[in-house]
């Protein structure tokens, strides 16, 4: 039987959700892990003029290693948290690998 999903992540292969917990304006850019039931990412870019937002989407395109038009942020565009949808054939696990790659425990 397959793991459970992690509580940030819907959906399957090739239409997944990530809910995610976006800090704008830090040192660097990272995946930092699980936070509230959202995956916490660290962007450089402020959350002014939609800046924070591309960062997101390139982040997550770059840990994926799928092309930026791969990865849709779809809710939350004004808010700290927000709803991406990611078009990548990656399984679950795959996915959650990739994300937490590098990442800070």
């Amino acid at each position: 039987m397959p793991s459970p999903l992690p509580r940030w992540l819907n959906g399957a292969p090739g239409a997944w959700r990530i809910r995610v917990a976006a800090q704008p304006g830090a040192a660097r850019a990272e995946v930092v892990g699980e936070h509230d039931g959202c995956l916490k990412l660290r962007v450089t870019s402020p959350a002014t003029g939609g800046r924070a937002n591309d960062a997101i989407v390139r982040l997550l395109a770059e840990r994926l290693g799928v092309p930026v038009r791969s990865v849709r942020l779809v809710a939350g565009q004004s808010a700290r948290r927000k709803l991406v949808e990611v078009a990548a054939p990656f399984e679950a696990g795959a996915l959650e690998a990739l994300l937490y790659q590098g990442a800070r425990p």
